[in-house]
């Protein structure tokens, strides 16, 4: 048996990790876009890559093989009146 193959839980953390890394360079050259129209078309792959993104994160959590910690409802309160004090001087 092939030690090295990967397993479904290693290929979706594999997949994973690539929409990671792929969404911050869409990301990337959406900011430097000088054209509106080419920008227009790389946040509309960077909003696709995202939802493929959270399709697999969903996948995962489901199987058990990615586990989040809910925020304290405190710490929620705090980063909404942080951003919106910062919203607020804009």
């Amino acid at each position: 048996m092939n030690k090295n193959k990967f397993g479904d839980r290693e290929m979706l953390d594999d997949i994973l990790s690539t929409e990671k890394f792929m969404t911050g360079c869409y990301n990337e050259v959406a900011n430097e876009c000088s054209s509106s129209s080419l920008k227009s078309e790389f946040v509309n792959i960077l909003t696709h890559e995202h939802s493929i993104q959270h399709d697999i994160y969903k996948e995962m959590a489901e199987r058990g093989w990615y586990n989040t910690t809910k925020a304290e409802q405190s710490k929620i309160e705090e980063a909404k009146t942080k951003y919106q004090n910062q919203q607020d001087f804009q």
